[in-house]
């Protein structure tokens, strides 16, 4: 992956900026219990659609060449899709990249 090769630091994300709409995301951990208390196994465990956004990007340009600015920012709980986006490692972490436009929406 591209964000291996930058210096490993506790300051990594917060000097990674994603380009254009792309926003960097940090899924939720997946329910391993259920509300009875019964543990889950990891293949009975559901694909987790909910992150946090760690990071986003400027914004687009439109046709006039003007900066559109992207709606979700770093904090912002959002619903993902079911497949798609670019899975990155950092310092043994799991974060994904996805574009702005392919965000299902954000949680208020």
């Amino acid at each position: 992956m591209f964000l291996t090769a930058v210096r490993r630091s506790s300051n990594v994300l917060k000097s990674f900026k994603p380009l254009y709409d792309r926003v960097l995301v940090e899924r939720v951990a997946a329910e391993t219990k259920t509300k009875g208390g019964i543990m889950l196994p990891e293949k009975s465990q559901g694909k987790v659609l909910e992150a946090t956004v760690v990071s986003a990007g400027l914004g687009l340009r439109n046709e006039k060449g003007e900066l559109v600015p992207l709606t979700v920012k770093p904090g912002d709980r959002v619903l993902l899709p079911e497949y798609g986006g670019t899975k990155v490692i950092v310092e043994d972490k799991e974060y994904s990249i996805f574009r702005e436009s392919d965000l299902l929406g954000v949680f208020q």
